[in-house]
């Protein structure tokens, strides 16, 4: 199923989880899956390797996730690290699998990887996908600008390539406050980018986790999310449940101002996604 068109009916609820590392089964992410059908999101994402890797399970996941569970899968795939002969052998995998979207990206620098240089920019990489198949493709977007964009209105001209290249719909960056987000998608209709944006919502629910996110895509901190943070952080229980209320409100308000779906960051932990979706079910 083309999941663009789960907008036109309906604010959707999509999760995104991470393949384990090379070390670990493939099948360790199954158990995280068996936690996560239950509660009937519209779709789930499967990252690429992290940081740049170009080890991948991500669409043998997909495919179980599909084909086994009954819920539509999205497929990352970042360009960087590949070249045009391994885009293509993707895409006819994951034709094979009937898996039918995909998250088109850049992906991370890695310093330790040469880049291939067959696509510097996710744009050529949405164009490189709809000439060789017919596939749904997702772009993503930063609401606070990407981090290495001088300046928000040079990153949403290039959010306007990316979709006039093919991009049916967007994922934004997490954020935590959620005016950044609503001047985001003022700016971006301005731009005459008229494509349904999904919220991405990470549940905090450690010190650490909120720092590694801070240093990858510079997020800002609001003073209500740092007064939380500092009171809670040497309680682990007390800070993983503040995290998800925090998270909470975040989905209240911006379903309450019309938003067109929420991606929440799983950080693979079913329990935590479970209590969230719980308090926010009723409003979809």
């Amino acid at each position: 199923m083309n999941t663009s068109k789960l907008f036109e009916t309906k604010s959707t609820l999509s999760f995104e989880v991470f393949p384990p590392k090379s070390t670990t089964p493939v099948e360790s992410i199954y158990k995280t899956i068996d936690g996560l059908s239950p509660l009937n999101p519209d779709f789930i994402s499967v990252t690429y390797g992290a940081g740049g890797s170009t080890n991948n399970a991500t669409i043998s996941i997909c495919d179980v996730i599909k084909n086994k569970y009954g819920i539509e899968a999205v497929a990352h795939l970042p360009c960087i690290n590949l070249t045009k002969e391994k885009v293509l052998s993707e895409l006819e995998e994951m034709k094979k699998c009937g898996i039918e979207n995909i998250l088109a990206l850049r992906g991370d620098i890695n310093p330790d990887i040469e880049p291939k240089n067959d696509f510097k920019y996710a744009s050529e990489l949405v164009d490189f996908i709809k000439q060789h198949g017919d596939f749904n493709i997702i772009g993503a977007c930063y609401p606070e600008g990407h981090p290495e964009a001088p300046s928000i209105v040079e990153d949403i001209h290039h959010l306007k390539e990316k979709v006039d290249a093919g991009c049916s719909q967007l994922i934004s960056q997490l954020f935590f406050d959620n005016e950044d987000f609503y001047s985001f998608r003022e700016k971006t209709a301005i731009a005459g980018i008229n494509v349904p944006i999904e919220a991405g919502i990470m549940p905090v629910t450690n010190r650490k986790q909120i720092e590694r996110m801070v240093t990858l895509c510079h997020a800002k901190l609001p003073k209500k999310f740092v007064t939380i943070m500092e009171k809670y952080e040497d309680n682990p229980v007390a800070m993983r449940d503040a995290g998800i209320a925090y998270a909470v409100s975040q989905i209240v308000d911006l379903i309450a101002n019309g938003v067109n779906g929420i991606h929440l960051y799983t950080m693979n932990n079913p329990y935590i996604a479970e209590r969230i979706s719980s308090a926010v079910k009723s409003l979809f």
